[in-house]
């Protein structure tokens, strides 16, 4: 049985003449010649503020820093034009809540210069700031570079923004959000959204899919630089390209340092992911991260998440599927309640009886604890307080506290995170601090050495986003959570980790990733089942499993056990009690046959 059936439910030739004859467009209401040379095979030419770009694989066009032409040589085809000028500018300033356009309004300017034959920039003067393009070819891969920079004297700048307007309306967007999406420009899921790099744009690229070819978007950074991406704007044919100040930006005055490569390509989206798969690998020489993988690794052919510490489970389990091929995410399994007290890690007497059948019979069970969040009322908090997250542009304190089933936030009262234990209050602690990875490390490690693992899972790896005070011990919080992750999967010479989401970052040092659909199940995101991108990116590495409502209970959990599977992830169920197994309904059923039927 295939996954998919588990449950069923302008013209091109004209734009393509600027680079070989002259023409005449009109500019400011100026006409200007242009000239190109035939079969160049890269080069750039600047008339005026107009700049043509050819690389050995695309030909374009940008007015003022704004692309408004972009054509795949080996197809022909052009996938942007008809740029909206008018309402977006090339270059912006993001403050909160605030965005300033670079442009040429108010006494402002902009203007392009030639640096060498592949090299160039265009220069933005305007009222309330100034910046800088810089362009440049990468004759090696064909690439079209794009740096932006940006400053101003008034302070607080989060990033600077690169738009590209007038894309090509019939073109798909595919991007590693919550696995993958492929979805047109004016589906509503991609309505007035930021994707934050790393927690919800989990990779550094994007790609616009047309029939058979495309163009993409992305950045070979090894820095772990903050990034987002703007999707939905008031015209879905926009997209932009954040470049994040680290925190603090309180007095921060400018914003940069991220290059931006354009490339086209025939073929779908695999052939540009297999190019960013490629970097990624051989950047971060995975390779040696791959060979420390468990022996045990490629052969789990079913999770499940969140399982009660019932050993009749177990035994029902077993008359289903080989136990060696299971692999158990256990939640409730420490002396303290789920979400308190970390980071003590302390067995209590059912966990052990439940986990030391597991081995004996051949499961593999992940224990749950945390990687970042810790309870401010553990004597712990004092040694680390100073180094808790605050959001980069509101201060407030990251984490969170529950009552009557909802979220309340983090209490600013230093009495109330200490005494509202019974509200589960949790406070993230910045990875990149190495006494924290210290206390954690040791804390693991007992439990770790006392029970006899071969793996356990560390909540919410996925959380490095860009915070206030972004660098300790000179290192930024994805810096620190890869670090984290890694030093967890080396206590006694090698341990399986798992991890909440699949990015990256933690994908380098996690053996399974527990992922998120998309926007935690937003309207519509049935829609958003049909692109592996993730697992393609980094499945050797990382396998990853379903989170939660897998137990094909009603028509939303068939749903979300479809979506899960078309993502890739190993079949994941979650059941409450034997019975759930011994009786199964369809949809768990399924899954049983679905994990026996994998080689």
């Amino acid at each position: 049985m295939k996954r998919r059936d588990f449950i069923k439910t302008t013209s091109i030739a004209s734009i393509g003449s600027l680079f070989n004859e002259k023409i005449s467009i009109n500019i400011n209401n100026e006409n200007i010649n242009r000239q190109y040379v035939k079969d160049v095979e890269s080069s750039i030419r600047i008339n005026d503020t107009t700049m043509f770009v050819e690389t050995r694989t695309s030909k374009v066009v940008l007015e003022k820093g704004i692309i408004t032409s972009l054509i795949c040589k080996e197809t022909n085809e052009e996938f942007i034009k008809n740029a909206d000028t008018l309402n977006y500018r090339a270059l912006q300033l993001i403050y909160n809540n605030k965005v300033i356009n670079l442009n040429e309004e108010k006494f402002g300017q902009v203007t392009a210069r030639k640096v060498s034959d592949k090299k160039a920039e265009f220069i933005f003067h305007s009222w309330d700031g100034d910046g800088v393009l810089f362009i440049s070819i990468d004759d090696a891969t064909g690439d079209l570079i794009i740096e932006p920079s940006a400053y101003s004297s008034m302070p607080g700048i989060l990033a600077c923004r690169w738009n590209i307007t007038g894309l090509k309306d019939s073109l798909t967007l595919v991007a590693p959000f919550y696995q993958g999406v492929e979805l047109k420009l004016d589906d509503p899921l991609l309505k007035n959204s930021k994707w934050k790099w790393p927690f919800s744009w989990e990779a550094g690229l994007v790609i616009l899919q047309s029939k058979n070819c495309g163009f993409w978007v992305h950045t070979q950074d090894d820095k772990y630089r903050f990034k987002a991406l703007q999707t939905g704007s008031d015209n879905p044919c926009t997209i932009g390209f954040d470049s994040e100040s680290f925190g603090p930006i309180d007095n921060n005055l400018s914003a940069g340092g991220v290059s931006w490569r354009i490339n086209t390509f025939k073929g779908d989206w695999h052939v540009p992911a297999e190019k960013y798969r490629e970097w990624y690998w051989k950047t971060y020489d995975l390779q040696i991260e791959e060979k420390r993988r468990p022996s045990w690794h490629n052969d789990i052919r079913l999770a499940l998440s969140w399982c009660p510490g019932d050993v009749n489970i177990l035994d029902a389990l077993a008359k289903k599927i080989d136990p060696n091929k299971v692999l158990i995410h256990f939640p409730d399994w420490r002396t303290d309640r789920y979400d308190e007290n970390y980071p003590n890690f302390i067995p209590n007497e059912n966990a052990k009886i439940f986990i030391k059948k597991c081995q004996k019979m051949g499961f593999h069970v992940m224990p749950h604890c945390n990687s970042i969040d810790m309870d401010p009322s553990n004597p712990v908090f004092e040694q680390v307080r100073d180094f808790s997250y605050r959001d980069v542009e509101s201060k407030i304190l990251q984490g969170w506290s529950w009552y009557g089933g909802k979220g309340i936030g983090v209490p600013e009262s230093n009495l109330n995170r200490l005494n509202n234990r019974d509200k589960k209050v949790m406070v993230k602690i910045h990875p990149g601090l190495g006494m924290w990875r210290s206390i954690l490390i040791e804390n693991i490690q007992k439990a770790v050495t006392d029970l006899a693992l071969d793996a356990v899972f560390i909540d919410v790896t996925l959380c490095t986003w860009n915070i206030h005070k972004s660098i300790v011990d000179s290192t930024s919080t994805p810096e620190g959570m890869n670090k984290l992750i890694k030093y967890v999967s080396s206590i006694n010479n090698g341990i399986a980790v798992g991890g909440e989401g699949l990015n990256e970052i933690n994908a380098q040092g996690q053996s399974f990733a527990q992922v998120h659909l998309f926007k935690h199940g937003a309207d519509g995101y049935e829609r958003t089942g049909q692109c592996d991108l993730n697992k393609f990116l980094f499945g050797k590495l990382c396998s990853p499993i379903g989170y939660s409502g897998l137990g094909g209970r009603n028509e939303s959990e068939e749903l979300r056990m479809q979506v899960h599977l078309n993502h890739g992830t190993i079949p994941t169920i979650t059941i409450s009690n034997a019975n759930e197994i011994i009786n199964s309904n369809r949809s768990v059923s399924e899954m049983f046959k679905l994990a026996n039927n994998n080689k």
